[in-house]
């Protein structure tokens, strides 16, 4: 009797279902059966492992290349499964010895078991990165046991069966089966046919009441016949054509550095029962905005190890999303590296606006930044955005000519050049500025509070990290505690650098756009300003912002917006809106870590691929796309409510500010918006 093959695993199940009513014992293969791989070929998941063995090296003073210790682990493998061979009909290796002799011969007397172990737990958390549970056979073998029959699980593989139970039990399939048999822990293997002779003897099998199921047709289909048990052999052509597709794109990225960003998402596609109907947001945030803020986080990863920075502080409402993403993909991208401790800093605008005057007061730039939107046109809108009381500075305008109301703004009615010279003066004034530090000081003392609190200042050199654009956040942030002798190092990192006001850089404060920075001619990712806001609302986090610090008798309190006034209201429903979109970029950042610490590939090699991606989700769009993920509301806390003159030149509408008819019906709308995009880009 010849095994039986199918093409479908509906049609094996079927056939099974069948056979198992006369069986007691069914054997399952494991890889490319119950589990299939994401990736193609599975000697690429010892690729990371060889990076981490050299990065391990590397702390102890070790000097390997990842490559060279890929060599010496396949040198010592085939010759172990050449001594095995010599000794048994099966030309087997285990892992353990293979790894032990290669960490002993790297390692010298800097080998420990503590090194073996942190190897060993890397090799099978990626390994658990790369496989997905064929669904429908999960479901089976529940039904299986729910029937009383004896299940195992039968690999030759040279990870012993302690190791492949982690693999199992990860797949969610150990609390079903009996017992999970490796090959690499005797040498006999289903490929000479001598491990179902041991694993007969050793459970008590019955062969005429054992079906074994594999992908193998020489070791689990044509051996188990010659054994004496019923074979079935899944053979699915699909599964074969997804492999092809995930090899031919690794294979281009080898030379073709656009594919590097292809074959990164076809190896963070959901398969089998990840595989569900999701929302477009949650797709759009998993398959778009989920790889830019990987690619983001990863480079800045990078960025913390050149600088040697302690810690990393996420700021802003954004820095929620970058944090969770970061703790979810940086263990898989690197795992043996000392990496800061990263932290959640509750910093807004609004927060740090008044606390950055206690030192410096109120500087002329400052004070232009709050003229800004087109909302604000008095000294009671710049009291408004620095948290001042108005009424102690009546007489320090009035020394100038000026009252609370004059018009400071061109936006708006009513306004004299004149007067803005006379601001100018009033900012000058020592009076005033001694108002200004006295109204500001009590906050600037309960953020030092704040940020001694949680260790700011016990580190030497810090990333600061937030979405942008103007750098605002960063430079209050530094501002406030730039008067401090134990005042570290700032680096802050943005998502998107728009740089429309000079930043005040020195030798202890900067900043750098990651993804986008003016500083630097970046044409497709310049297209981030189409849509800035979306951006932030994609990122924000799910509680309200942070509107200052107080100063309480047992210390400081964090304050912050309520939410039951119209813009607050307004406000959630933004977020209910972009839950689906947030969500999707969290779930993907598992996966990102995966597929790039397989891949080995950063932000400079993910580029042309990401440019693509920005150019046509964000320049050349499809009417739906901006229709689904297009912010109905966002919050401008800066922004004042006074309405600016009429006769104000308007701002050019941006592309994702036309309506869905017009995106949808005006085949040149998006053309003519890109060489618009095109020409300020040149001249700025």
């Amino acid at each position: 009797m010849g095994f039986q093959t199918y093409f479908s695993v509906e049609s094996l199940i079927t056939a099974g279902e069948k056979k198992a009513k006369e069986k007691d014992i069914i054997s399952f293969d494991l890889f490319d059966t119950l589990l299939i791989r994401r990736v193609h070929d599975p000697d690429l998941v010892k690729l990371p492992v060889a990076r981490v063995v050299s990065a391990l090296a590397e702390k102890r003073g070790i000097n390997i290349g990842w490559q060279n210790v890929q060599d010496l682990r396949d040198k010592i493998e085939q010759r172990q499964r050449a001594e095995a061979g010599e000794k048994f009909d099966d030309h087997e290796a285990c892992y353990p010895f293979f790894m032990r002799e290669l960490l002993e011969t790297i390692f010298k007397n800097e080998f420990s078991e503590v090194v073996l172990d942190e190897v060993t737990q890397y090799e099978l958390f990626m390994e658990n990165s790369m496989l997905v549970p064929r669904q429908q056979f999960v479901e089976w073998i529940r039904e299986l046991k729910e029937q009383g029959k004896r299940i195992f699980i039968i690999s030759d593989m040279y990870l012993p069966a302690t190791h492949m139970k982690v693999l199992v039990e990860h797949a969610g399939l150990l609390d079903y089966v009996e017992d999970v048999i490796s090959s690499a822990d005797t040498f006999l293997a289903k490929a000479s046919g001598k491990g179902y002779g041991f694993i007969q003897e050793k459970y008590s099998l019955a062969k005429d009441r054992w079906i074994h199921i594999g992908d193998n047709s020489f070791s689990d289909g044509m051996r188990a016949i010659e054994f004496g048990i019923e074979a079935l052999i899944i053979h699915d052509p699909r599964e074969n054509q997804r492999k092809a597709i995930v090899k031919r794109h690794i294979n281009y990225s080898d030379g073709r550095p656009f594919w590097r960003g292809r074959a990164l998402q076809q190896l963070m596609a959901p398969l089998e029962g990840e595989n569900c109907k999701k929302t477009d947001l949650y797709n759009e945030g998993y398959n778009f905005l989920g790889v830019l803020v990987g690619s983001f986080v990863q480079e800045i990863v990078e960025r913390c190890k050149k600088n040697s920075i302690g810690k990393v502080f996420f700021l802003s409402r954004e820095g929620w999303t970058f944090k969770q993403y970061w703790e979810k993909a940086v263990p898989f991208l690197y795992p043996s590296t000392d990496l800061p401790d990263i932290e959640y800093l509750y910093v807004s605008r609004m927060a740090l606006a008044g606390a950055c005057c206690a030192y410096q007061g109120l500087t002329k730039i400052n004070a232009g930044i709050a003229f800004l939107p087109s909302g604000n046109r008095d000294f009671r809108d710049v009291c408004r955005i620095f948290n001042l009381e108005t009424s102690p500075f009546v007489a320090h305008l009035r020394d100038y000519g000026l009252e609370l109301d004059s018009c400071l703004s061109h936006k708006h009615e009513g306004y004299d050049q004149e007067n803005s010279k006379k601001f100018d003066a009033v900012l000058g004034s020592i009076a005033f500025q001694d108002e200004v530090k006295r109204q500001a000081l009590p906050a600037n003392q309960a953020l030092q509070l704040y940020l001694e609190d949680i260790g700011f200042f016990e580190h030497e050199n810090v990333a600061i990290v937030d979405i942008g654009w103007l750098g605002t956040i960063p430079r209050f942030f530094y501002e406030a505690i730039q008067h401090r002798s134990d005042c570290p190092k700032c680096f802050g990192y943005l998502f998107g650098a728009t740089r429309g006001i000079p930043y005040p850089t020195s030798e202890k404060n900067f900043i750098e756009g990651i993804v986008y920075d003016k500083n630097r001619f970046d044409l497709a990712a310049s297209t981030l300003l189409y849509v800035r806001d979306l951006f932030e609302e994609a990122c924000r986090a799910p509680f309200p912002t942070l509107n200052g610090y107080s100063l309480t008798d047992d210390g400081y309190e964090l304050d912050f917006r309520e939410t039951d006034d119209e813009i607050g209201r307004a406000e959630l429903q933004q977020d209910s809106h972009f839950e689906p979109l947030q969500q999707g970029i969290i779930d993907s950042a598992g996966r990102y870590g995966a597929a790039s610490a397989l891949l080995g590939y950063s932000l400079k090699d993910y580029k042309p691929w990401l440019n693509y991606q920005l150019i046509s989700k964000l320049a050349f769009p499809k009417a739906a796309e901006v229709a689904n993920i297009r912010h109905q509301n966002h919050l401008d806390d800066f922004h004042g409510n006074k309405k600016p003159k009429a006769d104000l030149p308007k701002e050019k509408k941006t592309l994702w500010e036309y309506s869905h008819l017009q995106l949808r019906y005006n085949p040149f709308l998006r053309t003519k918006c890109f060489l618009n995009h095109l020409r300020e880009r040149l001249n700025s």
